[in-house]
């Protein structure tokens, strides 16, 4: 009966180091999960920063575009105003012509107008590059939410 009651206390005393061991793993594993969990709210916040600066530069993009394509609106409307006004220059310079009377007015009239229509292409030129410019940020930016996509799918299919 001692020599049981001996055995039994020897498992005893193994089975409860055994069970400290396995409560100092489980409490390393709870800190490593918790530590797990901090990181993965900080960059869950972190790619929430990110796509709602993204989405901040898209949105000012986008009110650049606008204004852009206003601008060329307008400019293109006074380019058809000046293109209109260059032709009746024309036309009263060639009727000048014919009458050979105030033709130094109407030679003056038309080089006025053909420089408001230099000006006019000038500008209409450099507005529609700027349109093009942010159309293409703006497929920049369409790219890289693409790729926040892609980046959200490998991170859940990794979990």
């Amino acid at each position: 009966l001692i020599e049981e009651n001996a055995i039994l206390r020897s498992k005893i005393n193994k089975l409860q180091i055994l069970s400290e061991t396995q409560a100092d793993k489980m409490r390393k594993l709870e800190k490593k999960l918790e530590e797990n969990k901090i990181k993965e709210e900080k960059e869950a916040q972190d790619l929430e920063a990110m796509v709602q600066h993204v989405e901040q530069n898209l949105q000012l993009m986008t009110k650049r575009a606008v204004k852009a394509e206003n601008s060329a609106a307008k400019l293109r409307q006074e380019n058809a105003l000046l293109q209109a006004e260059l032709r009746n220059s024309k036309l009263e310079n060639e009727a000048l012509r014919a009458s050979q009377a105030g033709l130094a007015a109407a030679k003056q009239n038309a080089e006025v107008a053909l420089q408001h229509l230099l000006q006019v292409t000038t500008s209409s030129r450099a507005s529609i590059r700027q349109l093009l410019s942010g159309a293409e940020s703006l497929q920049l930016v369409a790219d890289l939410l693409k790729s926040i996509d892609r980046i959200s799918e490998v991170s859940e299919d990794g979990q």
